[in-house]
């Protein structure tokens, strides 16, 4: 259902990370046009950073978000070979993840 994608790029003694995520993210107001019922709510719940194991980033949100969801984060201490692990969960129970380490852009 859910992709997720992961970009990590050194720039001088930070690392950007760039996190997409396909997911509809639906807040629970929204009617179906056809039928009129309420289209019920489906959302990313908890976004969790992690690097090498380390926990360094925990976004606790609601169904106040956009769909497909981009984030942009700088992180310090990231050196080449580092791993950086994003993982989600959703209201729903579903979850995704992605990982990429950190390699010499040259």
């Amino acid at each position: 259902m859910a992709n997720t994608k992961i970009r990590i790029k050194r720039k001088d003694d930070t690392t950007e990370l760039k996190i997409l995520i396909a997911h509809p993210m639906e807040h629970g107001r929204n009617r179906d046009p056809e039928t009129q019922e309420l289209i019920p709510a489906h959302f990313i719940k908890t976004l969790t950073v992690r690097h090498n194991d380390k926990t360094v980033i925990t976004a606790r949100m609601a169904g106040s978000i956009s769909k497909n969801p981009y984030f942009a984060f700088v992180l310090n201490d990231i050196e080449i070979g580092d791993l950086i692990r994003v993982d989600w969960t959703d209201n729903r129970g579903l979850t995704g993840s992605a990982e990429q380490i950190l390699t010499d852009p040259s």
